[in-house]
C-alpha cells in the first residue's frame, strides 16, 4: 500500500497521523484493478508451478469504506464473508463495510484479490492494526502474509504483488511438489515472491475491453479446469516461455520499449492460450478470440490478449494514440453485435490507497 496516498481528511497535503482506536472514524482503501498476462510454467514436469506475470492498473478501481462496529455489516454476501474472514483474522469484533466503487467480478480484472485485500486492509486500519510500515514505504508485510488466510494468492501472486506496490509484476511460482494437480487446502501456502517488477512509462496506456459475455471462470470451476489443463500441459511450452520473459519482456520492460514489451506479451498470451486451448475452447476464449484477432490488426495497438480467463481483452498503446485504440475496440465490438464497455488506464506506480477520516 503507497503510504503517500494516506491523507489526514483535513489536509490533503499532509500525511496522516497514526489514529487511535479513540478517534478513527472512518477509513476508505481504494486499489486498482489487474491485468493477468499469463503464467511462465503450468507442467508437472519443471520445478516451480505457475508463476505470475501481470501489470497493475490505475483505473477501474475498487473502494471500500469501513467504519468500526461490534459485528460484520455490509450489504454484499461476498463482501460480508471477506469481512468475517478479515475480523477472525486480526482479532476484531467486527465492521462496517460500504462498497463505493467496484470491479466487475470474474472478468479478468483481478476484482477477488483487489477487494478481499482492500476490507482486510481497511478493517485493520479502522480498528487501529496501524500497518508497520518501513522506510521504503512499502505496503504492511502483514497484507502479504494474511493473503492465503482470506483465499488470496493461492496461485498466481501478481494480484497481492499489485495491490502492494503497482507496476508491471513477475513471480516465483510455487514448488511443484507443493502445487500439483490441485492446490493445498485454502490458507496452507504463502504467496509466491517477487522476482521482477518494474515501473511503465507514464505514456503508456492499456485498453481494456470488457464485453458482455459469459464470466470467466472461478472457485471450483475454475479448480477443475486449471487441474485438467496442468495434468496435460506441455513443458516444452514452458521452456520456450523462458526465454521471452528473460530475453524479451524484462529487458524491455526495463528500458521502457512500448513495441518490444508488448510483442513479449503477445507471445507469452499465445503461448499459455496453447495450454488452455482444450479448456477453454480455443487460444482465447469466445468472444475474447474474435475481438483479439481484430485488434491483432490494429497498427496503434500492441500486446493484445486476454487477461486471465476472460473475457476481459486487453491491448498497449501509447497516449497519443489512444483515441484511435478506443474506436478501433468499440469498431470490434459492433461488428460482433456485442455490447460491453471500453476504457483507458496508466500503469498504477503504487498500490492501494488509505484515507483515514478522524475526529
Amino acid at each position: 500500500m503507497d503510504t503517500t496516498s494516506m491523507r489526514h481528511s483535513s489536509d490533503p497535503a499532509t500525511p496522516a497521523p497514526s489514529s487511535s482506536a479513540t478517534d478513527t472514524d472512518r477509513v476508505t482503501v481504494s486499489a486498482g484493478a489487474r491485468l493477468h498476462v499469463g503464467f511462465q510454467n503450468l507442467s508437472l514436469a519443471r520445478e516451480r508451478l505457475y508463476g505470475g506475470i501481470g501489470i497493475g492498473l490505475a483505473e477501474p478501481r475498487v473502494t471500500v469504506v469501513a467504519t468500526r462496529a461490534t459485528e460484520v455489516v455490509a450489504d454484499d454476501p461476498l463482501v460480508r464473508r471477506y469481512a468475517s474472514r478479515a475480523v477472525d483474522i486480526l482479532g476484531v469484533p467486527g465492521v462496517s463495510l460500504t462498497v463505493d466503487e467496484q470491479l466487475p467480478r470474474h472478468v479478468g480484472l483481478g476484482s477477488g484479490t483487489q477487494l478481499a485485500l482492500s476490507i482486510l486492509a481497511a478493517t485493520a486500519r479502522v480498528h487501529d492494526h496501524d500497518p508497520d510500515h518501513d522506510h521504503n514505504h512499502n505496503c504492511d508485510p502483514q497484507i502479504r502474509s494474511r493473503a492465503p488466510t482470506m483465499g488470496r494468492g493461492g496461485r498466481s501472486g501478481v494480484g497481492v504483488a499489485t495491490f502492494e506496490n503497482g507496476g508491471f509484476v513477475v513471480d516465483a511460482g510455487h514448488p511443484t511438489n507443493r502445487f500439483t494437480t490441485a492446490p493445498p487446502e485454502e490458507g496452507d501456502w504463502t504467496v509466491p515472491p517477487v522476482v521482477a517488477r518494474h515501473d511503465l512509462p507514464d505514456d503508456w496506456r492499456f485498453l481494456v475491453v470488457v464485453p458482455d459475455a459469459e464470466p470467466g471462470r472461478s472457485g471450483e470451476d475454475e479448480d477443475e479446469s486449471m487441474r485438467t489443463v496442468v495434468e496435460r500441459a506441455d513443458p516444452a511450452i514452458a521452456d520456450e516461455l523462458a526465454g521471452v520473459v528473460t530475453r524479451k519482456l524484462l529487458p524491455a520492460a526495463a528500458a521502457g520499449r512500448l513495441e518490444a514489451f508488448g510483442e513479449a506479451v503477445r507471445e507469452i498470451g499465445h503461448k499459455n492460450g496453447a495450454w488452455y486451448a482444450d479448456a477453454q475452447g480455443g487460444v482465447f476464449r469466445p468472444p475474447a478470440g474474435e475481438l483479439v484477432e481484430e485488434l491483432e490488426g490494429c497498427p496503434v495497438l500492441s500486446g493484445v490478449g486476454q487477461s486471465s480467463w476472460g473475457p476481459v481483452v486487453y491491448g498497449i498503446t501509447d497516449r497519443e494514440h489512444a483515441d484511435e485504440a478506443v474506436a478501433a475496440a468499440e469498431n470490434a465490438l459492433a461488428d460482433r453485435e456485442l455490447g460491453g464497455s471500453v476504457m483507458l488506464s496508466r500503469a498504477a506506480s503504487s498500490g492501494a490507497g488509505a484515507r483515514i477520516q478522524v475526529g
